[in-house]
């Protein structure tokens, strides 16, 4: 299903995937009051993003969240969310725009890898269905590859946010009038490399770690480092980078069989590719986490 010169051109040239930001030298802004009757506590978190760079920065401005007040949310699927979005209008007095509270800043994404989660907010906002998050950037976005530091540019006419869409029912409800959600913003297809410059195109999904499966492992020998692994199945692909240790997690996955595919982006002092591994029939169901122990390239 991959081949190399395919994983060549994920981890190189770019399309990159996984949301959004690791402080660099701040702290969350988290936390608050309890919500009152009339309202509700959101918490969000950021998660893996894994890609073959040294380090991706993101501006983040802004985050907001359009609640729906109906008594049904089903009546406004067929909304232009986009141009809702775009615009922050509301098409009818039960959808909300709140603000949520967090360190506006400088984040990079790469510190989020292997199951590691940064809380961006927990804020008290108007009680009802969440349907979209809108997260604006700023200017000083960046990609570090080979130690040199390159503007991270939006596509020509994108705007500079981008908006994630919901039914409602992503976020898991582990309290009383208290939900929360996480977002994985996939570096490994959100980086595009084109006419010697790299574009921002924001690849991501939503998961509940209560209500996904996860696939861990230890890649050896040390000298095959860095890898990138796949993980696939008929209907989903995810990707984890190990950190230098060789452990890794891809999280977030739904129902189904995987196969993970092992390569090593490094020859050996011979000059040789370590070859590649491919560990198939791993079944991931009712949110287990499956372990597939000490991999070893050769």
């Amino acid at each position: 299903m991959k081949s190399k010169q395919l994983l060549f051109s994920i981890a190189f040239t770019a399309l990159t995937a996984s949301v959004l930001f690791m402080a660099c030298s701040k702290s969350n802004s988290v936390g608050g009051t309890a919500p009152t009757a009339s309202q509700q506590s959101v918490s969000l978190y950021l998660a893996d993003g894994p890609g073959i760079y040294n380090h991706v920065y993101l501006d983040v401005k802004s985050i907001t969240v359009l609640v729906d007040t109906s008594a049904n949310t089903r009546d406004h699927d067929r909304c232009n969310w986009d141009s809702i979005g775009q615009r922050r209008n509301k098409p009818d007095s039960s959808l909300i725009w709140e603000n949520l509270n967090f360190n506006a800043g400088v984040y990079d994404l790469l510190q989020l890898r292997n199951g590691i989660d940064t809380l961006l907010s927990t804020t008290n906002v108007i009680k009802g269905t969440v349907r979209m998050i809108r997260i604006d950037l700023g200017t000083n976005n960046s990609v570090v590859v080979d130690s040199v530091s390159h503007p991270l540019l939006f596509p020509p006419n994108a705007p500079s946010y981008f908006l994630v869409k919901l039914n409602g029912e992503e976020w898991e409800h582990y309290a009383s009038n208290a939900s929360r959600l996480w977002i994985d913003f996939d570096v490994a297809r959100s980086i595009i490399f084109l006419n010697n410059a790299y574009y921002l195109a924001p690849f991501f999904h939503t998961f509940v770690p209560t209500k996904s499966g996860a696939i861990t492992g230890h890649i050896e020998p040390q000298a095959a480092f860095p890898e990138l692994v796949t993980v696939y199945s008929a209907t989903d692909t995810a990707y984890a980078l190990p950190n230098p240790s060789g452990n890794f997690m891809v999280r977030g996955l739904k129902n189904g069989t995987y196969s993970a595919l092992i390569h090593s982006l490094r020859t050996n002092s011979s000059g040789n590719l370590f070859n590649d591994t491919t560990i198939n029939n791993i079944v991931i169901q009712n949110a287990n986490t499956v372990s597939l122990g000490n991999i070893t390239l050769h």
